[in-house]
């Protein structure tokens, strides 16, 4: 499904790249259609200045996502400096932004970032989504752009996190607004798949950088579902890398994409997850599982 680990095609540290593969593909398609999908609902919600998240209404929610993809169709284009949002500094907050403080620069973003009509904000996300896939259709999915923190992000990682955010902030929008909204297994994959593994893999610079001690030790958890490749995210020292899975794993993690997606940005519960049997957790070392999702987390 994916890029990596695969062992033909030219290799960029241990992971092997391969832009005929389906997740580079699957990945430009999804977000195409689901572009598409989450104009319109922003279109069609009767009361956008509902909130859909505790601090963002759907229009909010809407412009947050519109921002991200003016600065993307900057990011993949290697080695320009993001200039489709007028951001005193802009290039300095993204250096220095770690997922501890994204939201001090989504919040920067959104008081410049100032269009809230809802037409216009689905315009505008056409607009940015069709520049930003022609200017990667001949681009090695694997060529690295700079990204939050210092990391350096595999062009097909920056689709698949652009994908993410259509897909968590459109269930966001379609909860309060009672309008359908679907996140296809496949799609949700692409978030691990391409944005999670591309990133470890890659120099993540300081993006996980937390205030808390690091501790020594190993931690090897294996995650699997039907629609991602079988890979062992190894937490050593304080420092994350990808492996392949091996028998001297800790914790194993069988999981359904959009459960996992949605956990993991706080928008259903890790009880919820695990009662439902939409995550299984298993292994030899399974309570180790919380100290490790301390160092490999998502904004929630």
């Amino acid at each position: 499904m994916r890029y990596v680990a695969r062992s033909e095609g030219r290799r960029r540290g241990n992971v092997a790249v391969n832009r005929d593969n389906d997740g580079w593909g699957g990945v430009r398609e999804s977000l195409d259609a689901t572009a598409d999908r989450f104009g319109e609902l922003v279109r069609t919600a009767q009361h956008p200045a509902a909130m859909a998240t505790p601090h963002w209404s759907i229009v909010d929610a809407a412009a947050h996502v519109v921002a991200i993809a003016a600065l993307y169709t900057s990011i993949v284009r290697p080695g320009e400096v993001p200039s489709a949002l007028s951001v005193p500094a802009l290039e300095d907050r993204l250096m220095a932004t770690t997922i501890d403080n994204v939201s001090d620069l989504n919040d920067l973003v959104m008081r410049h970032f100032t269009e809230r009509d809802p037409e216009t904000l689905a315009q505008r996300l056409r607009a940015d989504v069709n520049q930003i896939l022609g200017t990667t259709e001949n681009v090695d999915p694997a060529t690295p752009v700079p990204w939050l923190g210092g990391s350096q992000l595999p062009v097909a990682a920056v689709l698949a996190h652009l994908l993410n955010e259509l897909l968590i902030h459109g269930w966001d929008i379609a909860r309060v607004a009672r309008l359908p909204w679907s996140i296809p297994p496949r799609d949700a994959a692409l978030y691990f798949d391409l944005f999670l593994v591309g990133l470890l893999t890659n120099d993540y610079g300081r993006l996980l950088d937390s205030a808390e001690p690091v501790r020594a030790g190993r931690i090897a958890v294996e995650f699997r579902s039907a629609y991602t490749s079988t890979t062992a995210l190894v937490l050593r020292d304080g420092r994350v890398s990808v492996e392949e899975p091996g028998r001297d794993l800790d914790v194993r993690v069988s999981f359904d994409p959009p459960t996992m997606n949605l956990m993991m940005f706080g928008r259903i519960n890790r009880p919820r997850a695990v009662l439902t049997r939409k995550i299984v957790i298993g292994g030899r070392r399974p309570w180790l599982l919380p100290r490790f999702l301390r160092t490999v987390r998502a904004p929630g």
